[in-house]
């Protein structure tokens, strides 16, 4: 490494043609991009920029491999948690910024990012009549039950 202050933040390996990588500054920002971009480097190489390293951005803190099929989980250090359809994020050149992940205030910084699958949500068919209260209900005459 370069510098006292360099390290590494995570190591992938790409096992699917449709793969991209996808990195996540401690700003919130990130990005896709095609693993096509980046070049192979030999022994002694420094490596290949992969974003655009900021005051805006700060510092890299994950790299993942990922697919249109997987969702992101993002935590930042003052306990937020929020999760992004990778799908939706659109696939970016190697030296840009990116995109805001997630807004971040004062001084946080993101703690954690997770790769998931992605599930699909399920919905409401006009003739399912169960509501969330039907349910409420059915749970608390179960609790009655086993309390007599």
């Amino acid at each position: 490494l370069a510098h006292d202050k360099d390290e590494v933040v995570g190591m992938i390996a790409i096992d699917s043609p449709d793969a991209t990588v996808l990195v996540v500054s401690e700003k919130g920002y990130g990005k896709r991009t095609d693993i096509d971009d980046y070049r192979v480097t030999n022994r002694g190489g420094k490596g290949v920029k992969t974003i655009n390293v900021t005051e805006k951005t700060g510092a890299l803190v994950a790299i993942k491999n990922v697919t249109d099929a997987d969702d992101l989980m993002i935590i930042n250090k003052s306990g937020i948690v929020i999760r992004i359809v990778v799908a939706e994020l659109r696939v970016m050149g190697r030296a840009t910024q990116g995109v805001r992940l997630i807004t971040l205030k004062g001084n946080d910084e993101i703690a954690s990012v997770a790769k998931i699958e992605h599930e699909e949500e399920e919905e409401l068919t006009e003739g399912d009549e169960t509501t969330t209260d039907q349910t409420e209900e059915n749970n608390n005459e179960e609790n009655q039950d086993k309390t007599e």
